[in-house]
């Protein structure tokens, strides 16, 4: 029996997701790793919280000055090649962290962080859109959710993994006092795992390059780029999307990022794999949008539910008493999981409420771009160094008085942002 168009495309298109979902678990991995090596390296170097901030900082800013340059590198080379060469500049980074630890160099960390914060943001402009141009537009949401799935699950795996290669000897609560032996220890510690990493981030580089993944058909709008960065933010649903993105990146890492230190803080021993239970949070949110999307929700309607969800559990969090295990006792103890503070509970459960957001803003903010699909994407990208900003406020709020508990409160003008982009900014046609 002969198929259709439609079954071919369909069946067509199926090795290059499997391929693509490779790269999104490799994405979070490589993000996420970030949830317990702050913590650690606030512990091993003696920082801040501020200063443990800047560890996130170096990662996420390195999008505001590599997302349009990544775009033009696409356009130039291909969607296939920049996600290749976006693995390849992440294999660098790999092994920027070794001097690093072995100096115990706080510069050369934050370094290593840029560099692969830049590999990852040339990876992230290129399969983003492929996803989303790879089949039927009316279902881009799904297969945004499904590689988020994958994406958030490598973030549960990931601080596991940390802890198991890296932490498992040498985590300590706060408060206790390390020898210089032991700090030693921790930094040789990261050497080999990272040699690992950045070799197997080379050969799924060369991977990608020698697949069989279809190039898509490359954009022609060709304009000045500055023209095109003005046409595309002419769109008041791509700039307003850009702003609802860079607002969630901030609360999705503070969420994400800061509950180790925040553990760490409240002597928990266990910090590094506390990443885990957010992006547990954040897998179960991805599972209902599938489910429940559009069957029972909108999308709209799911995006306005979880900014709502955010405000509520952000001044839970803010308002709540760090000494009570009320949550834990009634759902985790029982069944034999480890009693831990409400409040940290449910900053993890941020995870549900950040879940939705990124696939629903990135279908309604690139919806009818045409040739400006890549600058769209890039600007969109951009969004992305809200996770170098939010966590950074969050660190300056900890240190102001309001203690890292209450630090918290800075999530809540951007749910509200979030929530007036569900409700109206991503139906704007015109800034008139």
């Amino acid at each position: 029996m002969e198929m259709t168009a439609e079954q071919a495309k369909k069946r067509s298109s199926i090795l290059p997701m499997i391929i693509v979902a490779m790269l999104f678990f490799v994405l979070g991995f490589a993000t996420w790793l970030n949830g317990s090596l702050m913590p650690y390296l606030k512990q091993m170097l003696l920082l801040t919280p501020f200063q443990a901030s800047l560890v996130l900082f170096s990662f996420y800013i390195a999008v505001t000055f590599t997302a349009l340059p990544s775009a033009w590198l696409i356009r130039k080379v291909g969607y296939k090649n920049g996600m290749a060469l976006g693995m390849a500049t992440m294999m660098l980074a790999g092994l920027l962290y070794i001097p690093a630890a072995q100096t115990q160099t706080f510069a050369l960390f934050l370094l290593a962080q840029l560099v692969i914060g830049t590999g990852q943001t040339l990876l992230q402009t290129a399969v983003n859109p492929y996803v989303v141009k790879i089949g039927p537009e009316e279902t881009a949401a799904v297969r945004i959710s499904i590689m988020g799935i994958l994406n958030k699950t490598a973030g549960v795996v990931a601080p596991i993994v940390f802890t198991a290669l890296i932490a498992s000897s040498f985590v300590a609560p706060a408060g206790t006092e390390l020898t210089a032996g032991q700090i030693d220890a921790m930094a040789a510690s990261l050497v080999l795992p990272y040699l690992g990493l950045a070799a197997f981030l080379g050969l799924l580089a060369l991977a990608v390059k020698f697949s069989p993944l279809p190039e898509l058909e490359k954009e022609t709008g060709e304009g000045n780029k500055a023209g095109q960065i003005k046409a595309a933010l002419a769109r008041p649903s791509l700039a307003l999307g850009v702003l609802a993105l860079f607002v969630y990146v901030a609360v999705e890492v503070i969420a994400g990022d800061t509950i180790g230190l925040f553990a760490l803080s409240l002597g928990v021993e266990r910090y590094t794999v506390m990443t885990s239970y957010t992006m547990g949070c954040m897998v179960l949110g991805y599972i209902l949008g599938i489910v429940l999307i559009p069957r029972v929700l909108s999308q709209q309607a799911a995006l306005a539910v979880s900014a709502v969800l955010g405000v509520v559990l952000t001044l839970a969090i803010v308002l709540g008493d760090t000494s009570s295990y009320v949550i834990a006792n009634t759902l985790l103890v029982p069944f034999g999981g480890t009693a831990l503070p409400d409040t940290l509970l449910l900053i993890a459960v941020l995870g549900l409420a950040n879940a939705i957001v990124w696939p629903a803003v990135w279908p309604l903010a690139l919806s009818g771009l045409g040739s400006l699909t890549s600058i769209g994407s890039a600007l969109l990208i951009m969004g992305i160094a809200g996770g170098a900003f939010g966590p950074l406020f969050w660190g300056l709020a900890s240190g102001s008085g309001l203690g890292q508990q209450g630090a918290y409160i800075v999530m809540l003008p951007c749910y509200l942002f979030i929530l007036f982009y569900a409700l109206k900014g991503h139906k704007l046609t015109s800034w008139r």
